[in-house]
């Protein structure tokens, strides 16, 4: 694992403990916009404020652990990254309909139910490789960086209530966002790693010299207590079967989520990254379950893995897992403090939303390179495209979704589910006559290498490969072809053979003649000069060495040489 260039501190590496403090209380910072979504269930059982309190202190215990547990390097839990769970809009849409239907006791036994489902799908991942190709896991962590940009302008904008933004919140949102963006881009050290939290510090600044807290704000504030327990006399749990599908969906959603995720932490810590490790996946995915499960089990909504989380990492260059303990540290400590909680609870909008920007930016993009990092023939492209702008729709127009039957509605609750359920849909299809194997013939009078280029490319756009691997085998196989023709006086036509799979790309060429010599050591330039023999050797030297292995076989009269690339 090679560490790359904007990476100041990788997964593996131990920052000073400076930097593991400040870089936590940015990811703290971070995920307490998500707590949103535990208020919006609670409002709907019209839960007391003792009741809510209790339930976000239970809530902040269980980050704590799924911190903990996603950051795990070794054994079967844990991707080993930094990509620690939060409150979800995924569960969101199911928990106020099992709300609304049977109160707490429905949605945490439901919780319970969909973090099982999530742990299932995990030790399943390795066999349903195939439906899940990278072009399919740039998708998903492009549609991630979409839908959180969408939620941090939403944010900023109010959307949703009567409020309007101001001149004030649009100056707060300027000088954190400004702040935020010239720290990460014309700085190095410390205040790099830490231009979130300078950019939130000044917003928070800012507004309160503009009078942007208001008066119940303060008020929040200062009614929160300073220290207290949670408590777990509310919890209950209840199953109900017609609620299966819409716990069931989200938990496909969730898992898909959690692929992105880790797949960009992965390309994030790994400048020689090619493809998704689905061990790591599968054990993120697991940790990701486990700790729904623990949530519903004692009293509190599904969680996610969180995806600005990875988004902050990638902008301040600091993915270390030893922030993730700390950050595990830091919110065990805030479920016994709900007043420190309650100073990020009052954050204002355009402080949310800048962060929330910042890490979008840089998970968008990571999903763009992802998708192109692989060559896309039509059915793919329409995969990504079709999935795309179906995902897009959700986001510009979610009430012309709300005729739609009951159970397709956690479908449609954000492009985050319905795009890489709908890409998962389209790819099983299109698979349908997908050859892994491709044949052409070459006339050894009329060798056209336009052809054998345009045989390559359309071969490898079909399979999905990596665009360096095909350039490499195009140029070896145009060589290989001139020098057997050159070197070995072919009878008949070259039987050409591609064939591939996600991790080989073998090519075969066959011909009626004599072998063509691959000698692993270079002639010497005595033998290069002396003779026509020294000098095909010498091509034949060349051509071993464009390959990850080479094989040559004569049965029979008729030659066959196998070039292998690793993939």
């Amino acid at each position: 694992m090679r560490k790359p260039t904007g990476i100041v501190y990788a997964v593996n590496e131990a920052p000073p403990f400076g930097v593991v403090v400040l870089s936590a209380l940015q990811q703290a910072g971070l995920m307490s916009i998500n707590l949103i979504y535990i208020i919006l269930v609670m409002r709907e059982v019209g839960a007391t404020p003792e009741l809510t309190e209790s339930v976000m202190s239970i809530s902040l215990l269980v980050l704590a652990l799924g911190a903990v547990l996603q950051a795990l390097p070794r054994g079967p839990i844990g991707s080993g990254f930094l990509c620690q769970p939060v409150p979800t809009a995924v569960y969101l849409v199911p928990s106020l309909i099992a709300a609304k239907a049977g109160g707490l006791s429905l949605v945490f036994g439901m919780t319970v139910f969909a973090g099982l489902v999530e742990v299932a799908l995990s030790r399943a991942l390795r066999k349903l490789r195939p439906l899940f190709p990278p072009e399919i896991a740039g998708l998903v962590v492009a549609l991630i960086g979409v839908a959180t940009g969408a939620v941090a302008i939403r944010t900023f904008l109010a959307a949703g209530t009567s409020t309007i933004p101001g001149a004030s919140d649009a100056t707060v949102a300027a000088a954190t966002l400004g702040t935020m963006v010239a720290l990460n881009v014309w700085t190095r050290g410390g205040l790099r790693l830490a231009c979130v939290l300078i950019g939130m510090i000044v917003g928070y600044i800012l507004t309160a010299i503009l009078g942007g807290f208001g008066h119940a704000d303060w008020e929040t504030v200062a009614a929160t207590p300073w220290m207290t327990f949670p408590r777990f006399d509310h919890v209950g749990l209840a199953f109900d079967t017609s609620l299966v599908i819409p716990f069931g969906v989200a938990a496909v959603a969730a898992t898909l989520k959690v692929m992105g995720n880790v797949t960009t932490c992965q390309k994030l810590n790994d400048a020689d990254w090619v493809r998704p490790d689905m061990t790591s996946i599968g054990r993120g995915v697991l940790a990701d379950g486990l700790t729904t499960v623990v949530a519903g089990a004692v009293g509190t909504t599904g969680v996610n893995s969180a995806t600005m989380c990875v988004g902050l990492a990638n902008a301040t260059g600091v993915a270390s897992r030893q922030v993730a303990y700390a950050v595990g540290a830091g919110l065990a400590i805030l479920a016994f403090f709900p007043q420190l909680g309650a100073v990020l609870s009052i954050m204002p909008r355009a402080v949310a939303g800048s962060a929330l920007l910042i890490a979008a930016s840089f998970i968008f993009v990571n999903g763009l390179e992802i998708m192109t990092s692989r060559l896309l023939d039509a059915r793919r492209t329409f995969v990504v495209g079709l999935s795309f702008m179906g995902a897009l729709g959700v986001e510009q127009f979610p009430g012309a979704f709300a005729r739609f039957p009951g159970w397709i509605q956690p479908l449609l609750v954000s492009s985050i589910v319905l795009g890489p359920v709908l890409a998962l849909l389209l790819n099983a299809i299109f698979r349908l006559g997908v050859r892994k194997t491709q044949k052409m013939v070459v006339e050894p009078s009329r060798i056209d290498s336009a052809a054998i280029e345009d045989y390559m490319e359309t071969s490898g756009a079909g399979w999905g490969a990596r665009r360096d691997i095909i350039d490499r085998a195009s140029f070896n196989l145009s060589q290989s072809i001139e020098v057997i023709v050159e070197s070995c006086d072919p009878q008949g036509p070259l039987e050409i053979e591609a064939t591939f799979d996600e991790f080989n790309l073998d090519l075969r060429v066959s011909y009626v003649g004599p072998t063509l010599e691959l000698p692993e050591k270079r002639p010497s330039n005595e033998e290069i000069m002396a003779s026509e023999e020294g000098q095909r050797k010498l091509a034949g030297f060349m051509l071993r060495r464009y390959a990850d292995r080479v094989q040559a076989t004569h049965k029979a009269g008729r030659s066959t040489i196998l070039f292998h690339f690793d993939h």
